[in-house]
């Protein structure tokens, strides 16, 4: 009967497995499933800021995978507990597919293939389970992984379709980067002026790579990680109107030699067109104003701990402003 069901992960996997916390240099995000995630906080934002999106609109993360998760106790005290909560599945406490179900997994793990739970095989090894990723929004998708719990000596990695790798944990802490928030200095800092160049630029001692490190515990001294790092690229500005002319023509700013993005307005540049900026055409209406948005590209690469590696989707984020546009044709800086 056991092998003509869909298993599904465990519902409390998915709990613990929550959204990541915030983090400082040298902590973690949080764990689950043996698997934590820590970011080096290079540029990693105090406030605001938020996590990428890929650029790339068929990429996904993995919606669940295989990873450690019981000791012979606790999948012991999981099973004496709620056996049919193994397969992530809520029934009725008098529904067939729970009757049934129930003995087969009770005599799985003390008559069947892991006889009384490998208690006496208690530190060689665990139980690996389906972890669904919290992320996912298909609560299908999330519980796709079929495979009730099955056991993995210390040290090893199952040859089992998506069993946690470096590639996965790459692809998960991909998902925890977090990045600052793309507010634009602007130059005239207040009111913008119709047909005068508006500077704009982002503090480069905010922009700089951001790493984040997914790690998992293999025991017996053994560790699988990835490390996912993103850096900035370039600035997209959106005036919010299309009467307006941005610089470059294109509407990108690239990162400079210097990791800066954009050139901070200075006394005796006013004849000059900014690197990067915007060119309003039109006053904006009284009391009303234009939501200019700047959105940050970031290159997303990964290298894990077996000498894997390779590129990860660009990312974007992005926030907006209200910008005031003023008509007056002449104005001294």
């Amino acid at each position: 009967m056991i092998g003509a069901l869909a298993w599904c992960a465990p519902a409390q996997a998915y709990e613990q497995n929550g959204a990541a916390q915030g983090s400082q240099e040298g902590q973690t995000y949080g764990a689950s499933s043996r698997i934590s995630y820590s970011s080096d906080a290079a540029g990693s934002p105090q406030k605001g800021g938020g996590n990428l999106a890929p650029v790339s609109g068929n990429w996904e993360a993995p919606p669940c995978w295989y990873a450690p998760m019981y000791s012979p106790q606790q999948l012991k005290e999981k099973v004496e507990d709620n056996a049919y909560g193994l397969t992530g599945r809520e029934r009725p406490a008098g529904s067939w597919e729970k009757q049934e179900t129930v003995p087969e997994i009770v005599k799985r793990y003390t008559k069947g293939k892991y006889k009384n739970f490998n208690l006496k095989k208690k530190g060689e090894g665990s139980f690996w389970a389906a972890v669904p990723n919290p992320e996912e929004k298909d609560r299908a998708k999330a519980h796709s992984c079929g495979r009730l719990p099955f056991w993995v000596k210390n040290g090893e990695r199952p040859k089992v379709e998506r069993a946690i790798s470096p590639e996965i944990l790459a692809a998960l802490a991909y998902e925890r980067v977090r990045v600052p928030d793309t507010r634009v200095e602007l130059n005239p800092e207040a009111k913008q002026t119709v047909r005068l160049p508006t500077w704009a630029w982002l503090d480069k001692g905010e922009f700089r790579p951001v790493s984040v490190t997914a790690r998992v515990d293999l025991g017996a001294g053994e560790e699988l990680s990835a490390t996912t790092t993103v850096k900035p690229v370039g600035l997209s500005i959106d005036p919010g109107t299309e009467d307006a002319r941005l610089h470059p023509a294109s509407g990108t700013c690239p990162v400079g030699e210097d990791g800066g993005i954009g050139t901070p307005y200075a006394k005796g540049k006013s004849g000059q067109t900014p690197p990067c900026g915007v060119t309003y055409l039109r006053a904006t209406p009284k009391g009303g104003s234009f939501p200019l948005r700047g959105t940050v590209t970031w290159k997303a690469a990964w290298h894990g701990s077996d000498g894997a590696g390779g590129e990860l989707p660009d990312g974007e984020f992005g926030s907006g402003q209200d910008v005031t546009v003023q008509e007056i044709q002449s104005i001294v800086r």
